[in-house]
């Protein structure tokens, strides 16, 4: 019998715990945030409507010309990235969103991101 991934297990019932009470409408999109160990991904999300309204992700290649970074796996990169994806959705028009941090503890990279979408004009 195989052992159960504890660590995985507590991430998925605390990213349900989240999705339970956070809904992105038009107005306000969900800001949802997918870290992995290298990279780093943003959505604007409207769930009634079902739409992502703006996706960036830290592997484009635009990104790490603006950048000038070669890892975004850090939290100085993660703070390029969060204004980089700010103004991605500013472009577009957003500037509120509900903050889904899709179970991850708030610290470090996830935390660093916040910060500097919020510096960028956003409130959440």
């Amino acid at each position: 019998m195989k052992p159960k991934m504890k660590g995985r297990s507590n991430l998925r019932i605390r990213h349900y715990r989240i999705r339970k009470r956070v809904i992105g409408t038009s107005e306000r999109p969900r800001l949802c945030v997918a870290p992995s160990l290298l990279h780093m991904e943003a959505q604007f999300i409207d769930d009634f409507d079902q739409k992502t309204l703006v996706g960036v992700s830290s592997k484009g290649k635009d990104f790490h010309k603006a950048a000038g970074l070669k890892s975004a796996g850090n939290v100085a990169s993660a703070v390029k990235f969060g204004k980089y994806a700010a103004e991605k959705a500013k472009a577009k028009g957003i500037n509120k969103v509900v903050f889904d941090r899709g179970g991850y503890l708030y610290h470090g990279r996830i935390k660093a991101f916040a910060d500097a979408v919020r510096e960028q004009g956003f409130s959440f």
